[in-house]
């Protein structure tokens, strides 16, 4: 590390955990192919959503019996849809290590005032002791946490033989990390995420389990219609063949269609993994030779391949009030945005004071060495400042 200004920039300075950076060779020209100006529910609008749907199914190796339905309002709107279509028939057991696994508490405990959720929480770097989860229970839970950088290490934790249903937030881990389909009954994420789609459309997939409790189970309270999955008792196939509940931009379609295509071209999801493993290891690789730099996620085994997340671990830093660490996170940002070297590298707000850099797949693993070079820099820039200041 030295105080001198590195001599490689980032090609591609985009390291936000979402919306993430666009594929490599990304141009508007990508998109030229987009439905405009016609109705989704026209034939070739019907066709291009079905393709979304298809390749999504392919590159993610999702079984045949599992149902896929892109849906409103992102992530968000793909989880909400699920907790409040499909909880309510047994007790639940919802898992938190993360600023958006709390946003479901939320919305269990405070707005559909579930009486039989049990809350089960960790910190930010430490996941929850999986053994204690009751599968009786629905159980809630994200795959990767975004604003932690802490993931499940895989699924077998989860039964086979479960009672209850799975309810999965994967949203920073399809495409990067690889999903037991066995083990999980609803699965959801969005196109702005690891393949660095466009917002606003989230993407809903179902187990035959989950499809069999939306059509023997009427929740206690009303379902907005953009919740609805199910008519006269029976499943509402179209919305999984690409009948979407509202009006989606077909631009956005085009643009994740764009992204699943590229996918394919690099050796499907074994190649997106096998990218994103690449870009945590330059990271890692910088982490070890500088002891002043520190994953937030402390055991290697739940450690994100795509939010990575990182603190500062100097003694006379972690000795500062609570504020001036989270100041001097921030001027460290800061100094990476001006340099247009890394933008968006902060750590989310509710997240203790440090960095955090998006190595999903669609990043290049030269970008992320050299944006850690400029990593070192800024922290002795600030560390300067820090010392003129005291």
């Amino acid at each position: 590390m030295s105080k001198t200004t590195p001599g490689v920039r980032p090609v591609n300075p985009h390291f936000s955990s979402g919306p993430c950076a666009k594929r490599p060779g990304w141009n508007l020209q990508a998109l030229s192919d987009a439905s405009l100006g016609r109705s989704h529910r026209a034939k070739v609008g019907k066709a291009k959503l079905k393709q979304a749907i298809d390749l999504t199914r392919d590159i993610l190796q999702v079984p045949a019996d599992y149902r896929i339905a892109i849906v409103p309002a992102s992530d968000t709107g793909a989880v909400e849809m699920a907790l409040w279509s499909l909880l309510g028939a047994r007790g639940v057991d919802m898992l938190a290590w993360e600023s958006f696994g709390e946003g479901w508490i939320t919305d269990v405990v405070k707005q559909l005032k579930l009486k039989d959720a049990r809350v089960i929480k960790a910190g930010y770097g430490d996941i929850v002791d999986l053994a204690s989860v009751n599968f009786d229970n629905d159980v809630v839970f994200t795959w990767n946490g975004t604003t932690s950088g802490v993931r499940v290490p895989n699924g077998d934790w989860i039964p086979t033989d479960r009672k209850g249903l799975t309810i999965c937030d994967a949203t920073s881990a399809a495409f990067a990390q690889r999903l037991d389909w066995p083990k999980l009954d609803v699965v959801t994420f969005s196109w702005q995420k690891v393949l660095g789609g466009e917002a606003a459309h989230g993407m809903l997939i179902l187990s035959p389990r989950a499809a069999e409790r939306l059509t023997t189970y009427t929740p206690a309270w009303p379902l907005p219609k953009i919740f609805r999955m199910t008519s006269g008792g029976k499943l509402t196939e179209g919305l999984f063949q690409g009948e979407t509940i509202n009006t989606p931009s077909m631009l956005c379609v085009e643009d994740y269609i764009d992204a699943l295509q590229w996918a394919a071209s690099i050796g499907g999801l074994d190649g997106l993994i096998a990218r994103a493993d690449a870009n945590t290891k330059a990271v890692a690789d910088y982490v070890a030779a500088n002891p002043w730099l520190e994953f937030l996620a402390k055991d290697p085994a739940t450690r994100s391949n795509t939010s990575v997340c990182l603190v500062f671990g100097a003694p006379e830093l972690r000795a500062l009030p609570a504020d001036r660490q989270a100041a001097f996170a921030k001027s460290v940002a800061d100094l990476l945005e001006k340099q247009g070297v890394g933008f968006d590298t902060g750590a989310y707000r509710d997240a203790p004071p440090g960095l955090r850099i998006w190595c999903g797949a669609t990043v290049e693993t030269s970008d992320v060495a050299a944006l850690m070079q400029w990593v070192g820099w800024a922290y002795e820039q600030a560390k300067s400042s820090l010392s003129q200041a005291a």
